[in-house]
């Protein structure tokens, strides 16, 4: 697999500088089952292009399973780790960069803290969430991320897409913060790591993502891939980088909207952007995790969150700390009391309602009842609804055959299901609709959640 970091900055060559690596050799390391090679393809001052090789002999690497290992008995010989950016690649870059990674540079040390125009070129990278996870974990850190898919199977298109990307950054950055953040986030994409991971690995998390990783609107979903997913050394890493904020453990919430939360609420809050919207009612906010990622968009300028409980709105209250907002900030956003099973006035007149895994909590009366709130009386121009995927069910091993993922839902409903119900108030109530995925996507039974997008029909 390739790695190549190119900047245009003059004089390019300080790159060779910062990497402490040399133009005009070619530099190898004896590698973790194979060798990592360090050239420069180009390298005049006006552009400088830095390659990292890294050549993975297969028959080493059978010698070389790690704990948690697939079962699968042919595992260690039949993988995709000699052709992909995986955590291989991290720990070559940690060892072939240290110095750049660690923010030193000898020769000229004004040059560490210098934000250089990057472009990075990743063949090929493993993204276990598609597209839309690779763009929710690097939009967010200022990257413009470019991507090409490749098919499972040229000689079968109905297949589909592979989970493997060739994947181009833009970004303007120190050269440190950009290798400490392709180094996390590449095993967090592929969503697996070589290695055992223990304590030592959250030491690891802290000094790397030090200065992003706390305002990330994905830290969750990276700092339980980041670790494997292991339940305590998850919940002792964010309690470390959210602090003052109430980290659920899994006697609080299912480990399955643990690890999906994030990207649903980025998607939606994606999706909202993508429309223009300005003003969004949250119908069902909880906690008011997705009214936090909104605030932190000047594009909306009036926000609503209402829940039933009023012990969530209390909670929420406190995340956003409402209380030490400023005047005009406090002027964008409302929380209220109220319930879905009633007409509600004070729902009117918002471009967008969003409802986050809300309608699998009611019976089907009050689902009734809540299609005539949303769709007939609200009436925003746009309404975002997820819910899970029962298909996907299959999937949790610790849940029995018919059970549901949570002990407060009344139903839970195929991707068929869903998109049955969706077109009905869609032709009922004035409205176009389209679905999509949320999270890893499975051919067999689809993505753990599902999302109705509805757009109003013009009169």
């Amino acid at each position: 697999m390739l790695l190549t970091i190119t900047t245009t900055r003059y004089p390019a060559t300080d790159l060779g500088y910062l990497l402490h690596k040399h133009p005009a050799k070619v530099q190898s390391f004896p590698f973790t089952a194979g060798d990592a090679h360090v050239f420069y393809p180009e390298a005049t001052e006006e552009k400088c292009t830095a390659a990292l090789l890294l050549d993975l002999d297969p028959v080493k690497l059978t010698r070389k399973s790690s704990p948690g290992s697939n079962d699968f008995a042919l595992e260690p010989y039949v993988n995709d780790r000699p052709y992909v950016a995986s955590s291989f690649m991290s720990a070559a870059i940690s060892q072939a960069f240290s110095s750049a990674m660690n923010g030193r540079c000898k020769d000229k040390p004004e040059l560490v803290e210098i934000a250089f125009p990057f472009e990075v070129s990743l063949s090929v990278l493993p993204v276990n969430g598609g597209e839309p996870l690779l763009r929710n974990l690097f939009e967010p850190l200022g990257y413009e991320v470019s991507v090409q898919s490749f098919p499972l199977d040229t000689q079968y298109p109905a297949w589909g897409q592979s989970r493997y990307f060739q994947v181009t950054l833009r970004n303007t950055l120190p050269l440190r913060l950009l290798l400490s953040q392709l180094y996390v986030l590449m095993p967090v994409c592929d969503n697996d790591k070589h290695y055992f991971v223990g304590e030592h690995e959250i030491e690891k998390l802290m000094e790397k993502g030090r200065e992003w990783l706390e305002t990330h609107p994905a830290k969750e979903l990276i700092t339980r891939r980041y670790l494997k997913h292991l339940g305590p050394l998850t919940r002792q890493a964010l309690n470390i980088i959210m602090k003052d904020e109430d980290v659920p453990g899994p006697e609080k919430l299912p480990a399955e909207k643990i690890r999906l939360h994030d990207l649903r609420l980025q998607t939606v809050r994606d999706l909202l952007l993508e429309h223009n919207v300005s003003s969004v009612a949250d119908m069902g906010c909880g906690e008011g995790k997705l009214l936090k990622l909104l605030m932190e968009k000047n594009a909306f300028s009036r926000i609503l969150g209402m829940d039933v409980s009023y012990h969530a709105l209390e909670i929420a209250r406190e995340k956003l700390k409402l209380d030490r907002l400023p005047e005009l900030q406090k002027k964008r956003i409302g929380l209220i009391q109220g319930s879905l099973a009633y007409k509600d006035k004070r729902l009117s007149g918002f471009e967008a309602a969003t409802l986050v895994e809300v309608i699998e909590h009611l019976d089907m009366p009050r689902l009734a009842v809540l299609e005539k709130a949303v769709f007939e009386y609200a009436r925003p121009q746009l309404v975002i609804i997820t819910t899970v995927n029962a298909e996907y069910n299959v999937k949790y091993e610790a849940l029995s055959e018919g059970a549901f993922r949570h002990k407060d839902h009344r139903f839970e409903w195929t991707r068929a299901e869903f998109e049955s119900w969706a077109n009905k108030v869609a032709t009922q109530f004035g409205y176009t609709v389209e679905f999509k995925p949320l999270g890893e996507y499975d051919e067999a039974v689809g993505a753990p959640s599902q999302l109705a997008l509805f757009s109003i029909v013009a009169a």
